[in-house]
């Protein structure tokens, strides 16, 4: 409950706290912060300059709620332990082959 309250209200602290470090949280604010913006640029006129232009409000409304739901997939993913297992494929680092030479040892050759 608390989660999805979090991924409701700050999307982006939501993924922080309970997502993979650093999945997208990052993306997910841009676009909550976005939607923040447009919702009082709209409220305030928006383009026209005028009352309160729904168009430009309802583009706040629709951007916060893809960063609500691109949150709760996140927080969803990873209550499904993806990031925690050994054989995950999202966390999984990629260890080199052995017949691979290291990239670092062709540079102090050059």
């Amino acid at each position: 409950m608390k989660r999805s309250v979090l991924a409701i209200l700050v999307p982006p602290f939501a993924v922080c706290r309970y997502g993979c470090a650093g999945c997208c949280a990052a993306p997910i604010g841009v676009f909550w912060i976005t939607g923040i913006i447009s919702l009082i640029y709209g409220y305030r006129g928006g383009p026209t300059g005028e009352d309160a232009n729904l168009y430009t409000m309802g583009l706040g409304v629709l951007l916060w709620l893809i960063s609500i739901v691109w949150a709760l997939v996140t927080i969803h993913t990873v209550d499904d332990d993806k990031c925690r297992r050994k054989s995950s494929p999202i966390c999984n680092k990629i260890a080199p082959g052995l017949d691979e030479s290291d990239p670092m040892d062709e540079v102090r050759k050059a």
